[in-house]
Order: structure tokens, then sequence, then C-alpha cells
């Protein structure tokens, strides 16, 4: 199935790209492979502020990394033109902000796998790392990097 009329029947639109908030770039290619930088969660056009197990359940959690995964695909649709050229993500690195004592950062993770895997279908299908950590810039509750295979 197209990328965007899989997207469409799960009733997302992309939004604009996020543009960097330092000295970096949302997304570098070299050969077939795209690296997308760290994007933070965003609710409402806003820093989506929160620390897991603390102000922040794991469902809301997930809800986040679901949004920083369209947000990522909207960043790799500014870089590529067309989604329908990505051959596999690769690999998703996630960061949550998170107490001491919280472990569910694969469950919150969740939010952003199960999108892709909803998107691309097998090719959605990735590698992972889920971080917890003490503090994410801007205080998000998550950040999430990707690499992507293409055509």
């Amino acid at each position: 199935m197209n990328v965007y009329d899989k997207l469409a029947s799960l009733d997302i639109e992309l939004p604009n790209a996020a543009a960097p908030a330092a000295a970096y770039v949302m997304s570098a290619q070299t050969g077939n492979v795209v690296y997308l930088s760290g994007h933070i969660a965003k609710r409402d056009g806003a820093v989506w502020v929160g620390k897991l197990g603390a102000t922040m359940t794991t469902e809301d959690g997930k809800t986040a990394a679901r949004q920083v995964a369209i947000d990522l695909l909207a960043t790799l649709h500014t870089h590529l033109g067309d989604l329908n050229r990505v051959t596999r993500i690769v690999k998703v690195m996630s960061l949550v902000n998170s107490t001491l004592d919280y472990t569910e950062q694969h469950l919150v993770t969740n939010g952003a796998s199960e999108l892709l895997a909803e998107v691309f279908g097998e090719r959605g299908r990735h590698a992972r790392s889920a971080f917890g950590v003490a503090q994410i810039p801007l205080g998000a509750c998550v950040e999430i990097e990707a690499c992507v295979e293409v055509s």
C-alpha cells in the first residue's frame, strides 16, 4: 500500500518538519541511509514536558512517542520528497525522561515502534534501543532518533 494512503487510513496528517534547535541538521544522508536527528515530543505545537514515573504515566509516554514518530516521518518526507522510497526502518533509539525507579521505557517506545510498523508493514520493523535518562533538552518527556534505508 502507498504510504500516504496508509497514513490517511490512520487519520494521520504529517505536520511541517521541525527546524533544528541548535547547531545540527534534522536529517543527513550517506549512500542509501538517512539518519534522522533526535526529535523531542511535542503536544499542540509546544514541547511536551514531563517525567515518566513522576508526572506522566506509561500510556502518556506511549502517546508522546507515537507523536514523535509522526514528526520523524514529517522530517523524512521533507528530506526524501516521497516516503514510498523507504525500504526499511533500520534502527530507532529512544530516550525517555524518567525517574530512577521507572522501568517501562521499552513500553513507552512501543508508541513509536508500533506506528512505524503500522505505516510501513514489515519494512517498519526495526532494531531498537530504549533508555531512561535523567533529563532531555527543554524538559521533554521523550526524544527519538532513527536510521532509515531508502531507495
